[in-house]
């Protein structure tokens, strides 16, 4: 998804690929939610909509981030999301922070310092100020993932998203448009199937583990970012790069061994 929207925002303004994106899902959502025989509304509808609101606020930061900044360290910054999360749900669900998911948030920002290592160009500042006021909205919004969980089904809270966000992209496209050329319509045509595909696993994901836990695993991203960097982008990831995602990759491997069975 994020070498699709770095692609489309060479010419399209960032609130049009939200809206592509936001229509695109809302249609896949939609089917698979009839599919399922399931009442597209839901149970707990304030929250659901709060849902699709802080989900519609993180994309259009991290669009917005992923438009200045190359796209490794825009994936860099938007996995600060498990520091938030943790330390969310431990305030407002409970969930208790093990050693292991501790290991994996520390090793994740020490990849994060490393990456954005004055090694470097550091990039836009207003393009990392997205990513990060991204990821904490991100955070919130899996924290109210999680919750929805216990009553709502994970292919109702997806379909919120779209739902809530493809009515509030649309003045704000309308207002930057510029018509898609035929190879940017596939563009985005492909960049709302692959959202789609990924937010229905991030959401079940969620529903059956631990919120700190689930989106410590998200770190493996840097890991894609680096290698689509190089064979889309034809840049190279620098040293302190690649150290950061090996440290990265394991804090999540911590995870994995020391973690019991899901909760």
């Amino acid at each position: 998804m994020s070498v699709l929207v770095k692609l489309c925002s060479a010419r399209l303004p960032t609130g049009e690929i939200v809206l592509a994106r936001a229509v695109g899902t809302l249609i896949l959502s939609y089917v698979l939610v009839r599919r399922a025989r399931l009442s597209p509304w839901g149970i707990q509808r304030g929250r659901l909509l709060l849902r699709g609101a802080l989900g519609f606020t993180a994309l259009g930061l991290y669009y917005g981030a992923l438009a200045r900044l190359p796209l490794a360290d825009a994936t860099v910054l938007q996995n600060t999301i498990p520091v938030f999360t943790a330390l969310l749900a431990w305030w407002l669900l409970g969930e208790r922070v093990g050693w292991g998911a501790a290991l994996a948030i520390a090793c994740g920002l020490g990849g994060v310092m490393l990456v954005m290592n004055p090694g470097g160009d550091p990039g836009d500042a207003l393009g990392a100020a997205l990513a990060v006021g991204g990821a904490l909205v991100s955070a919130t919004a899996y924290v109210t993932v999680r919750q929805l969980a216990r009553t709502e089904d994970p292919l109702v809270i997806v379909f919120y998203f779209p739902l809530v966000a493809a009515p509030l992209a649309l003045p704000w496209a309308a207002s930057v448009w510029v018509w898609p050329s035929a190879k940017e319509w596939v563009l985005l045509a492909a960049l709302g199937v692959t959202t789609q595909i990924g937010q229905v696993f991030l959401t079940l994901g969620l529903a059956i583990e631990k919120a700190a836990r689930a989106t410590a695993a998200g770190y493996l991203q840097i890991c894609f970012a680096i290698g689509w960097q190089l064979l889309v982008f034809g840049k190279q990831p620098t040293l302190t790069t690649l150290a950061g995602a090996a440290l990265i990759i394991a804090g999540t491997l911590a995870v994995e061994m020391t973690a019991g069975r899901p909760t």
